[in-house]
């Protein structure tokens, strides 16, 4: 019997040298894009950037803001060919277990009302609705609320 081991993905800590890879999944599933210096400032301040990636390939990654007890997810994404393979759930839970291990009691984000299938992640994880941000995010005619999503870790 020959057993052929199916390569895992594996999260390992975010490096400037794979923002190249990152500015190439960004602007293919994101109208409004984080720009490169939005995650260069983000690993220069020291906040918990994460890539997901298989075979050496990046496939998603994620940026946690950690201030005091509170956990501020701030950007979280997967390259489009691998969405909808539980693969987004497997970094959230990640980024949650981190944010408990450094103390945080409460975790939040924001996300497009237009974006159903990352809210029903969110709420089936157990995030919930806590208010509207107007004009949070800006979108292709003007700006789109966001909603303030949170919950206790």
């Amino acid at each position: 019997m020959n057993a052929i081991l199916k390569p895992q993905p594996r999260l390992r800590p975010m490096h400037m040298a794979d923002l190249d890879v990152i500015m190439s999944i960004e602007p293919v599933i994101y109208t409004h894009p984080w720009s490169r210096g939005n995650f260069s400032d983000s690993l220069n301040a020291g906040y918990s950037c994460w890539v997901y990636e298989e075979n050496a390939m990046v496939f998603g990654y994620a940026v946690l803001m950690l201030v005091m007890d509170e956990a501020h997810l701030l950007n979280f994404s997967i390259a489009k060919p691998y969405q909808g393979q539980g693969l987004g759930r497997e970094l959230l839970v990640h980024m949650m277990q981190l944010a408990r291990k450094h103390g945080a009691q409460n975790m939040f984000l924001e996300v497009r009302p237009s974006n159903n299938a990352a809210i029903g992640l969110y709420e089936s994880i157990g995030f919930n609705e806590m208010a509207v941000r107007r004009n949070y995010y800006p979108a292709i005619n003007g700006r789109e609320d966001a909603i303030l999503m949170g919950m206790a870790l």
